[in-house]
C-alpha cells in the first residue's frame, strides 16, 4: 500500500506519531519535512507531491488562491462538535481578539469558492494545534525576573542585549514580531498591524537594516532547533521563539523563559488541508488521518511540547492530571513533568509563562498573518536577510 504523504514542518513532532498511527489506522504513512518557506511553496506549486497538508492558517491566502487543496466535509470529522471556538468563529470569547487573519475568517468555503467566517458544510482548512508565541530570554544572563520585568515587545531592542538578539526567519512571523517591537519602542507607528502599508513595510525595513547593520540583531534563525543550540553556546540572549524549542531548552536546564508581553501575543492556528488530486480510497485515508489527529493521543504529545489543541478534551484523557493542570490550565506543577521524547523539562514549582490557556488566548495581539502587500513584505524581508548574511559572512572572513 502506498503511504499517505504528510507535507510537514519541524512544528509537528512527527517521529513521535508515526509508530502510533500506523498501528491505530492500519496503513503506511510518510512525512515530508520542510522548513515554512519552502513547504509553504511545495504546498501551493505542486499539490501532487503530498497527500495531507499540515501548516498554519495563514498560509490559506496561497494556497487556496492556487487551487491546491480541496474542501474538506465538516460531516467526515468525527470531532467537529467538540470543537473550541478559537478557530471556529469571530466575536465569540478570544476568537474575536487580535488583528490580523483570526482563523474563522477564512475557515469556512463559500458557494462561489471564496472563504469566510460564514457557517457551511465544507472548511478550507482542519482547526488543530495552536499558540500563544512571543521572545524568550536566557535569565541566566542577567539579574532579571523575566515575569516582573520583562513587560513589553520593545525589550528586543534593548541594548543590554546587543548583538545576542534573533528574529525567526519568516516574514509572515519574523516582521509581527519586529515591527510589535519598534511600535512599543516609539521608533514607527502603524495603522494596522495585521495588514501594514508598503509605506509601513518600508520603515520597518529600514529599522531592520540599521539594527542589523550597527550589529544589534545577530543572525536570523528558519528551524526551532537553532535558538536552542544559539542560547545554550551563549550567542544568543533573547530571541524570537516557538514552544518547542522553550521545551528543549527547559530539558538541557537552560533558565530560559518566555515573555508575556503587555501589547500581547503573536498567536497562530494550525491545521490539516487535503491536496487537491485526492479521490476514492486516498481521500478515506486522508479523512482517517485527520481523525486520528484529533482523537487526543497525538495532541497530549503536543501538548508536551507547549502546544494546544482544538478538542481539548480529548487531549485532557491522555494527559495526566498534572501535566493537564500545568499546561492548560496554568497551575504550577505539581510533580517533574516529561517533554514529548519523556526527558524532565518541567521541575515541580514552575509556573507556564502567562498562565491558562484562557488568560493567553485573552492576550492576543494580532494573528500570523499574509498581508495585502504579502508580495511587497515578502521581498523586503529577503533583502534584510541578506543583509544579515553577508554581514555576518564578512566578519567570519575577519
Amino acid at each position: 500500500m502506498e503511504p499517505l504523504r504528510i507535507l510537514c514542518t519541524e512544528i509537528l513532532p512527527w517521529r513521535l506519531l508515526k509508530d502510533r498511527a500506523e498501528a491505530d489506522l492500519g496503513f503506511p504513512v510518510e512525512f515530508m519535512e520542510q522548513d515554512f518557506v519552502t513547504a509553504q511553496r511545495t504546498a501551493a506549486m505542486e499539490p501532487d507531491r503530498y497527500d495531507v497538508y499540515d501548516q498554519c492558517f495563514h498560509n490559506l491566502d496561497i494556497v487556496w488562491h492556487w487551487r491546491a487543496i480541496q474542501p474538506i466535509e465538516i460531516d467526515r470529522i468525527e470531532a467537529w462538535g467538540e470543537m473550541s471556538d478559537l478557530a471556529r468563529s469571530v466575536g465569540s470569547g478570544a476568537s474575536g481578539r487580535g488583528l490580523g487573519d483570526a482563523p474563522a475568517t477564512r475557515l469556512f468555503v463559500q458557494p462561489d469558492a471564496t472563504l469566510s467566517a460564514n457557517p457551511g458544510r465544507h472548511i478550507s482548512m482542519l482547526p488543530t494545534v495552536y499558540n500563544f508565541d512571543s521572545f524568550a530570554i536566557n535569565q541566566a544572563d542577567a539579574a532579571l525576573d523575566v515575569d516582573r520585568d520583562v513587560v513589553s515587545w520593545s525589550e528586543l531592542l534593548d541594548p543590554r542585549w546587543h548583538g545576542r538578539v534573533a528574529l525567526v526567519d519568516e516574514p509572515a512571523i519574523g516582521a509581527f514580531d519586529l515591527t510589535m517591537a519598534l511600535v512599543a519602542a516609539g521608533r514607527m507607528e502603524v495603522q494596522d498591524l495585521g495588514n501594514m502599508t508598503v509605506a509601513e513595510i518600508d520603515e520597518m525595513y529600514h529599522q531592520a537594516v540599521d539594527l542589523v547593520n550597527s550589529g544589534h540583531l545577530a543572525p536570523f534563525w528558519r528551524r526551532a532547533s537553532e535558538p536552542v543550540e544559539r542560547f545554550a553556546s551563549g550567542e544568543l540572549s533573547i530571541s524570537s521563539i516557538w514552544s518547542p524549542a522553550v521545551v528543549g531548552m527547559k530539558a538541557r536546564g537552560i533558565r530560559v523563559r518566555q515573555a508575556s508581553p503587555a501589547e500581547g501575543y503573536r498567536a497562530w492556528h494550525g491545521g490539516l488541508c487535503l491536496s487537491k488530486h485526492l479521490s476514492g480510497s486516498r481521500l478515506d485515508m486522508g479523512y482517517a488521518w485527520m481523525n486520528w489527529f484529533l482523537d487526543g493521543w497525538a495532541g497530549a504529545c503536543l501538548a508536551r511540547q507547549g502546544y494546544y489543541m482544538s478538542v481539548p478534551e480529548r487531549v485532557r484523557t491522555h494527559l495526566s492530571a498534572e501535566e493537564w493542570d500545568y499546561w492548560y490550565e496554568g497551575k504550577p506543577a505539581a510533580c517533574d513533568l516529561p517533554d514529548p521524547d519523556g526527558h524532565c523539562a518541567i521541575r515541580t514549582g514552575e509556573v507556564r509563562s502567562g498562565g491558562s490557556r484562557l488568560a493567553r488566548s485573552n492576550h492576543i495581539a494580532v494573528w500570523n498573518s499574509t498581508m495585502d502587500e504579502h508580495n511587497f513584505l515578502v521581498r523586503r524581508w529577503n533583502e534584510i536577510i541578506e543583509l544579515a548574511a553577508e554581514r555576518r559572512a564578512r566578519r567570519r572572513a575577519g
